[in-house]
């Protein structure tokens, strides 16, 4: 069986640096699929909350939130079985931000409106998490930074490096590869990128590790 006939829905996840879009990309490319990819650059609220993060936390992911949903939304409303559809985000993972960023009493908001909206997203057929470590992830972020991208503490990737590390511990809803990344290029080596094709193709439970040089 192909991977495209296996799998119909791929989520590629990972926090900021670890190359997620880059991967999805190349996965969508590869598969001749649709894609479905976060646009941060429309989140008015976003540059606002790397300069003041208590001001603008909460309508930056209310913001994300809502265009997160409206795109699944969409997605199953346009019958995702009839073909592959690569996405760069889920929703399930959205809380992680929020509980890194929000006061009590905006967090108690954030999941009321959460919870409300969660049963509209699908489930995928497969999430591919990249893996990597705080430094490498802020070296990474520093190297490609957008200008609003400059002004995130190191401190910040950190905390966040290590909230997808439990989050992806606990996660159990659709089948997992955990790819460490530090040792891995998938946009110039054509042989990771064939390694991690046969990985994917290749998974039999629900979740499984790959890595290279460690």
């Amino acid at each position: 069986m192909t991977l495209a006939a296996k799998y119909r829905y791929v989520v590629v996840e990972g926090p900021i640096g670890s190359g997620k879009t880059t991967l999805a990309r190349r996965l969508a490319a590869h598969l001749g699929a649709a894609t479905l990819f976060e646009d941060p650059d429309a989140n008015p609220f976003l540059p606002g909350f790397y300069q003041d993060a208590a001001r603008y936390a909460l309508p930056a992911q209310l913001f994300f939130l809502f265009q997160r949903i409206n795109q699944v939304r969409e997605l199953v409303q346009s019958d995702l079985f009839r073909g592959v559809t690569v996405a760069d985000f889920m929703l399930e993972k959205d809380p992680l931000f929020a509980r890194l960023t929000l006061n009590d009493d905006e967090l108690a908001l954030y999941r009321q409106i959460f919870e409300h909206l969660k049963p509209q997203a699908p489930q995928p057929d497969i999430v591919i998490y990249l893996q990597a470590g705080g430094a490498t992830l802020v070296e990474r972020v520093r190297r490609r930074a957008t200008v609003y991208e400059r002004t995130i503490p190191d401190e910040y990737l950190v905390r966040l490096a290590d909230a997808y590390a439990r989050f992806f511990h606990h996660y159990t809803a659709a089948p997992l590869l955990i790819v460490n990344s530090e040792h891995l290029n998938f946009v110039d080596s054509a042989a990771d990128f064939d390694l991690l094709l046969q990985r994917i193709n290749a998974m039999r439970g629900p979740r499984e590790f790959f890595s290279l040089g460690i």
